[in-house]
């Protein structure tokens, strides 16, 4: 890979302000000062120094998010804040998008990343990928609902959902909570399941993908990078 390339893409600035670091001679490659931004460098075999600090090439980014409510699950929109507003530069130049989405109010566990594969991956229905999700309701759920979505709810649409898991977590006489699992991502399947179901959301909130849970330390609205460990959870392994 060309020197500037493999600058530019690890977020040492553009390619103008690359070629001045490199004139600067703040850049070395196994140890010595490089000026020629064509230079073509083996990213794998040799070390590439800035200002005495290691740039690592990384093709691929995964990322973990807390989404907050209000904020749409795009890469870019003109009227409301996107996910990809939430980010830093030292990310954005991956140019990462949303694996799936969350619908605007919905909040919790969002993947970003740049690799197309691994979106596939876990979006594809054929993977038949867990997620789970917790709600509050408007309404008294009841174990008929639980029969009625472990057999599949039937939309207003006439569409018949996948089998789910329903577990109630509490059921008043006006309200209740839960958590549901599916393996889908219809548009609004949730609210749409429990509209199905004679429910309102008023609040939900994604917990898991797969074996992945949303790390509890994230506030809303942070986000980090998968480690390989989790990464593995979904048997995949970066290039």
């Amino acid at each position: 890979m060309r020197l500037d390339k493999l600058l530019s893409n690890m977020g040492a600035g553009s390619r103008k302000e690359v070629k001045q670091l490199l004139k600067s001679g703040a850049i070395q490659v196994d140890g010595e000062i490089v000026y020629d931004p064509k230079q073509h460098v083996d990213t794998e075999q040799q070390h590439v120094l800035l200002y005495g600090e290691p740039v690592t090439y990384q093709k691929f980014i995964y990322l973990m998010m807390n989404k907050p409510p209000g904020v749409i699950s795009a890469t870019e929109d003109k009227r409301d804040q996107t996910v990809i507003d939430l980010l830093f530069e030292d990310v954005t130049y991956f140019k990462p998008f949303p694996v799936g989405r969350l619908d605007k109010d919905t909040e919790g566990l969002l993947l970003l990343t740049n690799d197309g594969s691994f979106n596939h991956a876990l979006m594809s229905p054929k993977k038949h990928v867990e997620k789970v999700y917790y709600a509050e309701v408007i309404g008294t759920l009841t174990e008929e609902d639980v029969e009625e979505v472990a057999e599949g709810v039937t939309l207003e649409d006439g569409y018949k959902t996948k089998p789910g898991k329903l577990v109630i977590l509490e059921a008043m006489d006006e309200t209740s909570t839960l958590e549901l699992t599916i393996t889908e991502g219809k548009f609004h399947q949730v609210k749409r399941m429990m509209l199905a179901l004679g429910k309102e959301v008023t609040y939900l909130k994604r917990l898991s993908i797969g074996q992945l849970p949303l790390d509890s330390t994230l506030e809303a609205g942070e986000y980090r990078e998968l480690t390989r460990g989790e990464l593995a959870l979904f048997d995949w392994k970066p290039e």
